[in-house]
């Protein structure tokens, strides 16, 4: 009897750790940011499959002359046999890889401006001097040194950092 107690014991407190752990992790900052991406993204998914839909389909219909929307397979004779509606796969095959290069495209122009940021900032940090030479013996020392460590003179007031 005390066996199946301490199995029972057991089993709540990994359930009970289970949903503090879910909870913790949906808590944290990224899942909520996760969250405002899923919703952007359904909203940008509404406009990419409208500019296909719309605008991109009739003219590709234009100049290919199919319209792919209206592209459809009957299984079977009967009026209530199956529909395949096949060209509204293949619109939607056509607005995911216009809905992928959009976003590949925005995801290379922040990558680009990111490393331009980013160099601009290492190139000012490696333009900063972080060393000076001792006017007494002429060793290399840190910019923020007051005494040289290799001759031990004090600097000059306005050789200090």
């Amino acid at each position: 009897m005390s066996e199946e107690k301490k199995e029972k014991k057991e089993k709540k407190e990994k359930k009970e750790s289970f949903f503090g752990e879910f909870r913790k992790f949906i808590m944290r900052g990224n899942v909520m940011d996760m969250a405002v991406g899923v919703i952007v993204g359904g909203a940008f998914t509404a406009i990419v499959t409208s500019l296909n839909k719309d605008i991109l389909s009739p003219i590709i219909a234009l100049i290919g002359g199919i319209d792919f929307s209206y592209l459809t397979v009957t299984l079977g004779t009967s009026e209530s046999a199956p529909v395949l509606m096949y060209g509204n796969f293949i619109t939607a095959i056509i607005s995911f890889l216009i809905t992928a290069l959009v976003i590949f495209l925005i995801i290379k122009g922040i990558n680009t401006l990111s490393d331009k940021v980013a160099k601009k900032f290492k190139k000012e940090e490696e333009e900063a001097p972080t060393e000076k030479e001792c006017p007494y013996c002429m060793s290399k020392i840190s910019i923020k040194a007051t005494r040289c460590p290799h001759c031990t003179s004090q600097l000059p007031e306005e050789e200090k950092a």
